[in-house]
């Protein structure tokens, strides 16, 4: 269906208040989900990205990358092991997952920045030490908890007009490689960096009362909601670490979080400019200026 010229018009003008508020600020955006791995959606996802840029936002990408290191783990004949939902990882894994996550995935996500007239650098947590972390638990082997961000380096690419496209492979005691868990990189970094948003792109629409009823959406959520939605059952399964992520972040200074939907299409622009959204947002418990 044709959109009018007064429709258009009154969407643009909605969304001015919005970006006039987001000016200058810096959003974290944790990439993930089928939008990673399907060209067109990650085609749509790029380019958001790319406006909010340009409309004088500061995006900050984390991403994952999960199927592609057990995708080579296979190649070589090992096996995927997890406890408590992190990889293990050995050294012959860490190599593998270094190779993905920082030597392929980051720098192809920057190269579509680049080619969007966006200057991109890809990095990981051990350039500049911006990451640091210590060793989890000896069962998983490298994998890490992060202990501290340095801001420095990140908000100097910020500043220099650079959009950071960051790998969660963290700084070890020594200088060793510590892999570390996407969503965690993502709260503490949108955190130490005083970031207004964090987004959460996921497979799923948000937060849903009943997840067979598409309509059982519930778009905003305080800490509060989230504690008494756990408690009730509501909330259950790989969302809850999500909203584990969102509310340690908004307890980290964070103002908002967003859990969206990045298999549709330009999601970041309708959560982020429109009055209703698309996805769920979470913030502290007293909610001003919403």
């Amino acid at each position: 269906m044709k959109i009018k010229d007064e429709t258009k018009a009154r969407i643009l003008m909605e969304s001015l208040q919005y970006i006039k508020k987001f000016h200058n600020k810096i959003v974290v955006i944790k990439y993930g989900g089928h939008a990673m791995v399907n060209e067109e959606l990650k085609d749509s996802v790029i380019k958001d990205i790319v406006l909010l840029k340009y409309i004088g936002m500061n995006p900050v990408i984390v991403h994952g990358g999960g199927p592609e290191i057990s995708y080579y783990m296979n190649l070589k004949g090992l096996k995927p092991e997890f406890i408590d939902g992190l990889r293990v990882t050995t050294p012959e894994i860490m190599q593998i997952a270094e190779m993905v996550l920082t030597g392929s995935i980051s720098p192809q996500i920057a190269s579509k920045f680049n080619a969007n007239d966006v200057l991109s650098v890809s990095i990981s947590g051990k350039d500049g030490r911006s990451i640091r972390a210590k060793k989890r638990d000896e069962r998983l082997g490298l994998v890490g908890e992060v202990t501290g961000i340095n801001t420095k380096y990140i908000l100097r690419l910020i500043e220099d007009g650079y959009l950071p496209v960051v790998s969660p492979i963290a700084y070890g005691e020594g200088g060793i490689s510590l892999n570390i868990n996407s969503d965690e990189v993502a709260r503490r970094l949108a955190a130490a960096l005083g970031a207004d948003k964090l987004i959460m792109i996921t497979d799923v629409n948000g937060v849903m009362r009943d997840y067979k009823d598409p309509d059982s959406l519930i778009q905003r959520m305080t800490i509060s909601d989230v504690e008494q939605a756990v408690d009730d059952g509501i909330i259950w399964g790989g969302m809850i670490p999500k909203l584990e992520c969102c509310v340690g972040a908004i307890k980290g200074g964070v103002r908002r979080c967003h859990i969206i939907n990045g298999t549709v299409p330009h999601s970041i622009l309708l959560e982020l400019f429109t009055k209703v959204g698309i996805g769920t947002m979470i913030t502290a418990d007293r909610r001003k200026n919403l």
